[in-house]
């Protein structure tokens, strides 16, 4: 082989190798950095890119997807001095290749780091019962935080997640007791409540029934006040009625009013429920007249006859007979 294709096949390569560095392809999701002489100069986007051989080189391969970082366990201290075991995560996306590669060294360990100091800032600044109970208000403080400090690196942190959060042993078993105790306190304070309003509505079943009973009385004690009003009325009306008429020299009607209340007397002790032996004088004669006196008013109220005055009664014997009327098991002399 002579030199003249010992040459050409050397040039052949070179210019070979000269086309392979100057064609850049950037797959998608990345970002280059160019730099000549070892300056930045340019970012090539996802595509295929040109580069001047021997002058410009690639100087970092940037991933511009979110990605996510694990963040290891560590201790913290709370305000009220518990310490704790906490896990987190975080996500994180490039938007600034350039400012990635050239304004940090080691991105991801110094978002680590990063959150890693703050959480055990926010965390430390908190209570046991608020760090557990307030995760979203970490996260919240977090992601503003970390995202502010990560902001000149040209990164965007997107989620500041808080994945576990582990107490002693000692304080979980504490913890337990602590919410046994106050769970009893509260069903304690419901039974009460409970026993008052059951309390409360008896009184006030007892007050209106009470309050009815005497509204009920009230209107009975009306009612009968009324009764005996229009009764004496009557009654009055009765006797004015019955004085005109002896006024005017009719007797019939006195011994109408004397006959009704002489057998309305009768009725009532005869109906007396405790009564067994009744002695009682019992005058024919008057009561005759009274009968009388009766039919002769009937006689005139119907008109059957004219109304004539009836003949005086007979006077009563001066012995009156009295009629006995044994009791069960006993005898009674007649008196």
């Amino acid at each position: 082989m002579s030199p003249l294709d010992i040459a050409l096949i050397v040039l052949a390569v070179l210019v070979l190798l000269t086309l392979y560095m100057a064609v850049t392809i950037v797959p998608q999701g990345y970002n280059y950095t160019v730099e000549r002489f070892g300056r930045y100069t340019r970012t090539l986007s996802p595509g295929l890119s040109l580069v001047t051989p021997y002058i410009e080189r690639i100087g970092s391969r940037m991933n511009m997807m979110e990605q996510v970082l694990d963040i290891p366990s560590q201790e913290v201290i709370t305000r009220d001095n518990a310490t704790v075991m906490v896990d987190a995560v975080a996500f994180y996306q490039v938007l600034n290749a350039s400012a990635a590669a050239y304004e940090v060294a080691g991105l991801e360990n110094a978002i680590l780091n990063l959150t890693m100091t703050n959480i055990r800032s926010v965390m430390g600044n908190m209570d046991l019962d608020e760090l557990l109970s307030n995760r979203d208000v970490i996260n919240d403080k977090l992601l503003r935080v970390v995202d502010e400090a990560t902001s000149p690196w040209g990164v965007k942190m997107t989620r500041v997640e808080i994945k576990d959060i582990s107490p002693p042993t000692d304080l979980v078993e504490a913890m337990g007791r602590q919410m046994k105790a106050e769970r009893l306190k509260r069903a304690e304070i419901l039974e009460s409540e409970g026993r008052k309003q059951s309390a409360v509505l008896e009184a006030e079943g007892r007050k209106q029934a009470e309050v009815l009973q005497a509204q009920g009385r009230r209107d009975a004690a009306f009612l009968d006040a009324e009764a005996r009003e229009r009764s004496a009325e009557a009654e009055a009306k009765a006797t004015e009625l019955v004085s005109d008429a002896v006024a005017r020299g009719d007797v019939a009607a006195l011994n109408y009013f004397v006959a009704q209340k002489y057998t309305e007397a009768v009725t009532n002790i005869g109906s007396a429920p405790n009564s067994k032996l009744v002695l009682m004088p019992l005058e024919a004669s008057s009561l005759i007249g009274s009968l009388g006196g009766i039919g002769q008013l009937a006689r005139e109220v119907f008109g059957d006859t004219p109304v004539t005055p009836p003949s005086e009664a007979p006077a009563p014997s001066s012995q009156p007979p009295r009629f006995r009327v044994p009791r069960s098991g006993r005898k009674q002399d007649e008196a």
